[in-house]
């Protein structure tokens, strides 16, 4: 696929922070501080264009992070920071909290509203998509007397027929969002302004309130995307190009996971002794992995309401 929308620039930058948190991920607390330090930085030097490419490909694991390690743990800190750059760009005060148990990671206050944010982050070849994940319940018990909560997915990790998650979602007032909804808000917000960003946020909320609570995922994002769309005749162009920047991030992520399967087998295939090779390959499960990440697509979300 030829990239239309997302930069060879984000791509390095990309790649370079997942090189970063492996070096970092030795001190969880000092290296969460300085991941928020170097973005914030980064931010500063080189205006929002950085920050824009980290949120349109940042949720993906990298397969190369074992699971539960301190490179995973780290980089699911790495995305809560983006979250709450991005929404301190919209002009909404925003802080990634550093307690680790029982709290939302980001919280977030205007002078209309308050609410609490995560920021969510699979792998590819993840293969049960369980509601817990999503962690609707504990968003809505984290909300500690604010009217919301929103948590930030990659937008193909999302079911897109039926789930509990979207009734859960309409009745409890967590809104669920995607890191793309989230670019088009940043980039709204240098077009129109802060107040009109906080206030588009804020209609997206109120329209849970709206919504017939219902299991069905195109009625629950034909009015969230409807919602958006509506607001301002010149969002829709936005929505248009990070629509398609979103599929461009479905494919460098396949890629690059692709990539790291293949070389992961390779290596496994040089050991000398056959059992050993087999024994390894069947505990790796990387052909399952391989067809899961083979099966990952653009599901449609996107174009509702649109």
């Amino acid at each position: 696929m030829k990239l239309e929308v997302i930069q060879q620039t984000q791509v390095d930058n990309r790649n370079y922070w997942i090189k970063e948190i492996i070096l970092l991920s030795d001190n969880f607390g000092a290296d969460s501080e300085r991941i928020e330090q170097e973005i914030s930085d980064e931010i500063d030097k080189k205006g929002i264009n950085p920050l824009i490419g980290h949120l349109r490909l940042c949720g993906a694991i990298p397969e190369k992070y074992g699971h539960g390690t301190s490179e995973e743990k780290l980089y699911s800190k790495y995305t809560d920071v983006l979250i709450a750059k991005g929404f301190s760009e919209m002009g909404i005060t925003s802080i990634v909290l550093k307690e680790r148990a029982d709290t939302a990671d980001v919280e977030c206050v205007t002078q209309e509203y308050s609410f609490v944010a995560d920021a969510k982050a699979f792998r590819l070849s993840r293969t049960a998509k369980n509601q817990k994940d999503i962690k609707i319940q504990a968003m809505d018990n984290w909300k500690k007397g604010k009217p919301y909560a929103t948590v930030i997915c990659p937008v193909y990790q999302l079911p897109s027929r039926v789930s509990q998650i979207y009734y859960q979602s309409s009745i409890r007032a967590v809104l669920i969002l995607t890191y793309t909804h989230l670019v088009v808000f940043i980039r709204y917000a240098k077009i129109s302004g802060i107040d009109q960003t906080i206030k588009l946020l804020h209609t997206v909320f109120k329209s849970l309130d709206a919504l017939n609570p219902s299991k069905d995922s195109p009625s629950y994002w034909q009015m969230i995307n409807s919602s958006i769309l509506e607001f301002d005749p010149i969002i829709r162009d936005i929505w248009i190009e990070e629509k398609q920047a979103s599929a461009e991030s479905i494919y460098l992520a396949k890629e690059d996971s692709l990539h790291y399967l293949a070389s992961e087998r390779e290596r496994i295939m040089k050991l000398k002794r056959e059992e050993a090779i087999k024994e390894v390959m069947r505990l790796s499960k990387i052909d399952n992995r391989i067809k899961k990440i083979n099966s990952v697509k653009t599901n449609g979300i996107l174009s509702l309401g649109y």
